[in-house]
Order: structure tokens, then C-alpha cells, then sequence
């Protein structure tokens, strides 16, 4: 009877922890490109150590294209969060895409999470000064469904050059390596700075940066996006750019599927936006002191691109959202 007992309370430990496993909801978090740093926010929150441990839910981490690829995936479900540009969330869900009318509406803002500025690289003495002056130049444009290639085109096309350009879709790490063998004259960039591409391209080349400020202030081009922000990069950000270099960004959000369990979001956002989160990001790249409570919200328009419930239950507890 005792063996019959045992047996009896094993099985019910095993079932038990087959049940709990089989609780744990699996969320896949689409990050970026080799190189970019959708890709470090993804691996940044799958290793965190409060994540790894949650009992309710695990994230795995899956490389992609980019911000529209994760648009995309994340409307339809094929990944539960993501990083996507403002621009994106914001043109993605009022059918204004290029080529694209749909409306991706389940996709729903988290965070904040940084600054992504837009960078032009070429090299020191090759009279390109301006992006119009890459008429008939072969450029890296980013990799194709990836935010860097949308904002890459559009303004590029904005400034009517995107159809006079010999354009080579590659990802940052591929764009830097094919810069510093000279098959390409100068390639793009929407990233944090300072860019492990742009490090690397100066470690084989005397580059420069474009002053992209300059070229979309007369151009109208914040007039026509509003949405982006004006910065500047600083002077010594990589080797041999000596000068401070005015450019533009758009904001990085962290986004969820709207079917996406509130509590689990806000659980998720407990962990990686408290001090030791916070600490933990900084510690994956230093891109992400640009991320805190105070500036949860920074760039973030709730009735122009709407907040997850379980974002609006923390932000409203945190008093960023009134």
C-alpha cells in the first residue's frame, strides 16, 4: 500500500509539473538585424533574469528584418512584442504604408525605448556632402523590410534621389564590410549611436557623416513627417568625425499583439523598467539610457497610436499617463 502511495504522489508530481509547463505561455519577441539594435532589445529582454524566471511566460528572441517585417508579424500574431519605429506604428495603422493600404491595428504601443537617428556614411575626401549628392552612387540602403529601408526611400525619395541611386539592400554589419571593399560609395543607417557598423567601417576607412539635418530641414522634410525629431550627433562619436553632425530620428517603441495577455505585458514591463531592468538594459548597450519611466511615453501620441491595457495599467500606476 505504501509503494501504491508513492507512486501515486509521483505521478501527481509529474502531471503537476506537466501542467505547469504546459501553462507557461511562450511569447516569441521579434528583434532585427545582425548588427542593429532591435536585435540587442530582443536578446536584452529574453536573458533578464526576472524574465527567464516569470512562472506565467517565457520570451524567446527571433531575429527579422526590421521594424515593417515586425509590424507586419506582430499585427498578425506571428510574434507577441517587437520593436518598431513610431513611424511605422503610426503609418502602418492608418493605411498610409507605401504600396500598402491595410491598417495593422493590433498593434499596440508599450514603451518608449530610444532615439533611432538616421546616419549617412561615406568617406573623408569624397566630395559627397549631401545626400543629393549620391546621383549615381552605389549606396547601402538598409535591408529590405526593415524600418532603415522604408525611411531610407522615403526620403531619398523625398529628396528625388531614391530612383538615381544604385541601391544595395543589405543589413548594417554586410553594408559596413562591402563599404570598407569599396563596392558601395556610402550606406545608410536608422540606428542608435554610437552603430557597431559605423565602428567598424571607420576602423578601415577615413568616413564622414552627412549633415542629414541640413538636408531635411531644406527640403521640407519635417513639415511632411512630423513625427520625427531633430538631433544632433556629437563630435568624437566615431573615429575621425570631428564635427558635431545635425541629423533626424524617429522614436523606437516597443510594441505588443492586442491579444497579448494585459497582466503578462504588464508583468513584463515591471521587470525590465524597474532600476534593476533599467541597469540591465544599459549593461546590453549603452543606447538604452535613453530609456525610463519619466520618458515611458516620450514621442507617444495614446489617441494616434494607442497603448496596450496592460501598458495603460502601468504608465497610470507609474503617473506618466493620467
Amino acid at each position: 500500500m505504501k509503494r501504491i502511495l508513492i507512486l501515486v504522489l509521483a505521478l501527481a508530481v509529474v502531471l503537476g509539473m506537466a501542467f505547469t509547463a504546459q501553462a507557461k505561455k511562450r511569447y516569441v519577441f521579434g528583434g532585427g538585424p545582425a548588427g542593429g539594435t532591435f536585435q540587442t532589445v530582443a536578446n536584452g529582454i529574453q536573458v533578464y533574469g526576472p524574465i527567464k524566471s516569470n512562472p506565467n511566460f517565457s520570451v524567446k528572441a527571433q531575429s527579422s528584418g526590421g521594424s515593417v517585417e515586425n509590424l507586419r508579424t506582430t499585427n498578425a500574431g506571428r510574434v507577441a512584442f517587437s520593436t518598431v519605429y513610431a513611424g511605422e506604428v503610426f503609418l502602418g495603422r492608418n493605411g498610409k504604408m507605401k504600396n500598402d493600404p491595410r491598417k495593422y491595428e493590433n498593434v499596440l504601443v508599450v514603451g518608449y525605448l530610444y532615439g533611432a537617428p538616421a546616419q549617412l556614411v561615406v568617406r573623408e575626401g569624397s566630395g559627397i556632402t549631401s545626400a543629393k549628392d549620391l546621383a549615381g552612387k552605389k549606396v547601402g540602403v538598409g535591408n529590405a523590410g526593415s524600418g532603415a529601408f522604408a525611411n531610407c526611400e522615403r526620403f531619398f525619395t523625398h529628396l528625388g534621389i531614391w530612383d538615381k541611386i544604385e541601391r544595395n539592400a543589405m543589413g548594417y554589419n554586410d553594408a559596413a564590410q562591402a563599404f570598407g571593399n569599396e563596392q558601395l560609395d556610402a550606406f545608410w543607417l536608422l540606428t542608435a549611436f554610437p552603430s557597431g557598423a559605423v565602428i567598424m567601417a571607420a576602423q578601415t576607412n577615413d568616413i564622414n557623416l552627412i549633415d542629414l539635418g541640413k538636408d531635411a530641414a531644406d527640403s521640407g522634410y519635417f513639415e511632411e513627417y512630423p513625427y520625427f525629431g531633430k538631433l544632433t550627433i556629437p563630435a568624437g562619436t566615431y573615429r575621425g568625425v570631428d564635427k558635431d553632425t545635425p541629423s533626424f530620428f524617429d522614436s523606437a517603441l516597443l510594441v505588443a499583439n492586442a491579444k497579448v495577455n494585459p497582466d503578462h505585458v504588464y508583468e513584463l514591463m515591471s521587470a525590465v523598467w524597474s532600476e534593476e531592468g533599467l541597469k540591465h538594459m544599459v549593461g546590453q548597450k549603452k543606447t538604452f539610457k535613453a530609456m525610463s519611466v519619466a520618458d515611458g511615453l516620450k514621442g507617444v501620441n495614446p489617441a494616434a497610436t494607442p497603448l496596450h491595457p496592460g501598458a495603460i495599467k502601468f504608465w497610470k500606476e507609474k503617473g506618466v499617463l493620467k
